[in-house]
């Protein structure tokens, strides 16, 4: 695992940016095109900015997919991750050669996790962009996480602890509005991606990092299963690192 700090937010953000920049050009000079998986939430907003101000990506060669979405959650509110990357990616890149949403309306949810499955199985995943939960959650993998399914895409039930981070960061009112369910990249979907880019700011998730960085790898903390990866990038800024050995970073 490379783990490098940084000083604030931004500066991690062009950081995890540049690096999954790198692995996107890499991936077209390889093969002609990129596959990429895009996560949202309050982590990833300097990132993303940084990730579409950049010049150098052939957008027209990316193929992007969605990492979670909430069950039942209409487009248009603001958690809507749908709503997130079409304001604050599709906006910015619109020549992209295609985003595959997850549609976490439709009436048949089991249809719509066999087209995500078939649509992701069709090619490799060349760079996965992502966070850590709070409750060292991956995607919206909560402990105790399931490091076995092989289907890329699952439905899952949210824990408390991720519903109280979701209200937490002001998505929602309220705990009650925070919705119970969701569907979810799998653990082992990630894990396929060539490279990982976490980007993980906040003295929220010291804890995350620490038990994801230095603890067991276990399902009760599913961001663990990072250790095992052959090329995982971990951002951090002083507050997310606060609780690592040494607190000083790595790279």
């Amino acid at each position: 695992m490379h783990i490098s700090l940084h000083e604030d937010p931004p500066a991690l953000g062009r950081a995890a940016a540049s690096r999954g920049a790198h692995c996107i050009r890499r991936a077209i000079a390889d093969r002609g095109r990129a596959d990429i998986v895009l996560a949202t939430g309050a982590s990833q907003f300097e990132m993303l900015a940084a990730l579409c101000a950049r010049t150098d990506i052939d957008w027209p060669r990316v193929t992007a997919f969605h990492l979670d979405e909430y069950i039942d959650l209409p487009e248009t509110h603001p958690a809507s991750f749908r709503n997130y990357l079409r304001e604050r990616f599709l906006a910015h890149v619109p020549s992209i050669g295609a985003l595959h949403f997850i549609d976490g309306n439709v009436a048949d949810l089991p249809s719509e996790i066999a087209r995500l499955n078939a649509l992701i199985g069709a090619q490799p995943i060349d760079v996965v962009f992502a966070g850590i939960g709070e409750n060292g959650h991956l995607a919206f993998n909560d402990p105790p996480a399931d490091f076995e399914v092989e289907d890329a895409f699952i439905t899952v039930t949210l824990d408390e602890a991720c519903r109280r981070q979701q209200m937490g960061e002001g998505w929602f009112p309220s705990l009650e509005a925070v919705p119970q369910r969701a569907i979810s990249m799998t653990i082992r979907q990630i894990m396929r991606g060539k490279t990982l880019i976490l980007s993980v700011p906040g003295a929220r998730k010291a804890a995350a990092v620490r038990d994801a960085v230095e603890g067991l790898v276990t399902p009760l903390c599913p961001a663990s299963i990072v250790q095992r990866h052959s090329d995982c990038h971990l951002f951090l800024d002083p507050p997310a690192a606060q609780y690592l050995r040494g607190n000083e970073g790595r790279r």
